[in-house]
């Protein structure tokens, strides 16, 4: 074989007791030269034929061939079969054998099969690192050696150093972690900084990676309902999280509970047991939180499969409006009625958006859909004119970008914002870093934030819709054509677009008629409202927006939303305020004053404080 398709020497184990320029653990490290692991060529001899061996030897120099002159393997065969190896230990040997020998291929089982491939990662990290480095941590890596780690070579670019710690963290975050470490540099005194890479607890102990199927049988799912009062859901499972040593993610629900009411809803946490649960029932007592109804379950809840909401409402103190001469107790029971008769505008409620003056939740949706994630993080630690801590530390963040100095002003209980810190902390205050930044929240928290935008808009183009046409079904709009459809998941076959003849028989009522809630597959309305969204979206800049954000595996598919709703199982009841067992703030309110006490159900995704704004207001469609 010729000089040049001579492979770079095998990795060495060194033993634990030898003292590290780092340190003194006792720890496994890598360095060059001949090994033991050369023990693993033996294995491809051995299994191989001699024919076999040959060509896996020169597919392995051709594409090393062809890297080290920087050209594309244009031409070459971009993958070599092994053959079927039926038996399953030397299939497995096989495996780690090959990568061992040549760290920069990648092998691949197919029905018993080894298919052997370039490693296109081993080239990409030669672009940051030196060849040899590459080489020797996918040894590193194909080894799992347990309590081993490795250490790439004295790097005193701070900002190279980050572009190392991000392609190992986004390519093997699953199995190792990266830290930096100072050494000091003998011949000059000054410090050099190196980064060291070790497996991640247990991820040694795994062996080679088990099949997704394998990884879930053994997840534990625990069921429970959560009780809430006063608190953000996203902060309430924050909390949850710390206490149970687990991360937000691990945590599914079927839909969002506002922050200023008592709640209940079904939850679902992933690697934890039900007895675990239970035992931290008295500490989140304190944050006004309880759980009950634990109980094992086979699999997490979804977005969407919350079938719809009760609600139990007291309204106090009720009043006229000015110069309405109408009976106090006749106008709120005619409200109720006119509403339990027309339904109410089926808007998104404005909890949808944050509480928020400065920024709303759409804005950081509208920045994530046009992929300025730098945008986006600066939108979301945007503070509001409050003097607080929490709002201190955003003020902090926006002046300095400092994200490891406004962790320590941060409070603990803000989850999300720490989250995107640590990760912006780690990654650094680059578009890429802010990439990372978002993938520390669960995908269900990043969809939010688009969906806030594409909620924002359906509510402006219900409003333009009603505006223009009014109660009237006209031609181009859209109906349901599914009576019984009580969500937004439906088909585009359960949408009809109304014909001109359609329109003119009135055909069709108005409770019928649909608005598509922005995504890369619905139909728009083929009248003036159709107009409107193109214009919408060339006014936010989305006239080209697919609707995904694979930086953020995020799709948006869109569906469809009915203008109107109606509450089901509706009743009320008027008291006087005496008669309920709450006591009033104040002195001045009349004796005689009503309170409303009134409960209903409504569809998953509508609002009752939209329902209960229509009642107080009274205007509904006539």
């Amino acid at each position: 074989m010729e000089e040049t398709k001579k492979l770079i020497p095998l990795v060495k184990y060194t033993d634990g007791d030898q003292n590290h320029p780092s340190g003194s653990e006792k720890e496994d490290t890598i360095s060059d030269g001949t090994s033991k692991c050369e023990e693993k060529a033996d294995v491809l001899s051995s299994f191989l034929d001699e024919k076999t061996h040959e060509l896996l030897n020169n597919f392995a120099c051709d594409i090393k061939e062809k890297w080290l002159s920087e050209t594309e393997l244009i031409g070459l065969p971009l993958e070599f079969s092994i053959g079927r190896i039926l038996d399953e230990n030397q299939r497995a040997s096989l495996h780690s054998a090959i990568r061992q020998k040549f760290p920069f291929l990648i092998t691949v089982g197919k029905n018993s099969e080894i298919v052997v491939k370039p490693n296109l990662e081993y080239k990409e990290l030669c672009h940051l690192v030196s060849e040899e480095e590459a080489f020797n941590f996918f040894k590193y890596l194909g080894a799992k050696k347990e309590n081993s780690k490795f250490t790439f070579k004295p790097d005193a670019n701070k900002d190279h150093r980050k572009a190392v710690h991000h392609f190992v963290n986004k390519k093997f975050g699953n199995l190792v972690e990266t830290k930096s470490f100072s050494e000091m540099n003998c011949s000059t005194g000054n410090p050099n900084v190196v980064i060291t890479v070790r497996f991640r607890e247990k991820a040694h102990r795994r062996g080679k990676r088990p099949l997704p199927e394998c990884q879930e049988g053994n997840v534990i799912y625990t069921a429970f309902t959560l009780r809430k009062e006063n608190l953000e859901m996203f902060e309430a499972i924050g909390f949850l999280a710390i206490k149970l040593g687990v991360i937000p993610s691990d945590f599914s629900y079927a839909g969002l509970k506002d922050k200023k009411a008592i709640t209940y809803q079904a939850m679902v946490v992933r690697k934890v047991t039900p007895e675990r649960l239970k035992n931290i029932e008295k500490e989140i007592e304190k944050k006004r939180m309880n759980v009950f109804n634990i109980r094992s379950v086979d699999d997490s809840l979804r977005l969407g499969q919350l079938k719809g909401n009760h609600f139990d409402i007291v309204i106090r103190n009720l009043k006229k409006q000015i110069n309405d001469s109408a009976n106090l107790r006749e106008r709120i029971m005619e409200a109720i009625e006119n509403v339990k008769k027309k339904g109410f505008v089926n808007y998104y409620g404005p909890q949808r958006f944050g509480k928020g003056r400065k920024v709303h939740t759409d804005q950081i949706g509208l920045a994530l859909l046009k992929n300025e994630m730098m945008k986006a993080i600066k939108l979301f630690l945007t503070p509001e004119d409050l003097d607080d801590p929490v709002n201190r530390a955003k003020k902090y963040f926006l002046q300095t970008e400092d994200a490891k100095g406004t962790l320590s002003l941060m409070p603990e209980f803000k989850a999300r914002e720490r989250a995107l810190l640590e990760a912006l902390h780690r990654f650094g205050m680059t578009e890429e870093g802010c990439i990372q930044a978002w993938f520390s929240l669960p995908h269900s928290m990043r969809i939010f934030y688009v969906h806030a935008y594409t909620s924002k808009i359906w509510n402006e183009a219900v409003s333009y819709r009603l505006a223009t046409y009014g109660a009237r079904v006209v031609e181009g709009d859209l109906v349901c054509l599914d009576e019984d459809i009580d969500d937004e998941n439906f088909p585009n076959s359960k949408v009809h677009l109304v014909t001109e003849e359609e329109g003119s028989a009135n055909m069709y009522a108005i409770r019928q008629v649909v608005l598509p809630i922005l995504g890369y597959n619905i139909q728009y309305p083929k009248n003036k409202v159709g107009q409107w969204y193109h214009d919408i979206l060339s006014r936010d800049g989305l006239q080209t927006c697919r609707f995904k954000v694979p930086t953020l595996k995020l799709n948006v598919p869109g569906c469809y939303r009915q203008i109107l709703k109606h509450p089901r199982n509706l009743s009320y009841q008027l008291m006087e305020d005496h008669d309920i067992d709450v006591k009033m703030k104040g002195s001045h309110i009349d004796e005689t004053a009503l309170s409303l006490l009134i409960s209903f159900d409504l569809d998953a995704s509508c609002y009752a404080t939209v329902c209960l704004k229509e009642i107080m207001k009274h205007d509904v469609l006539n």
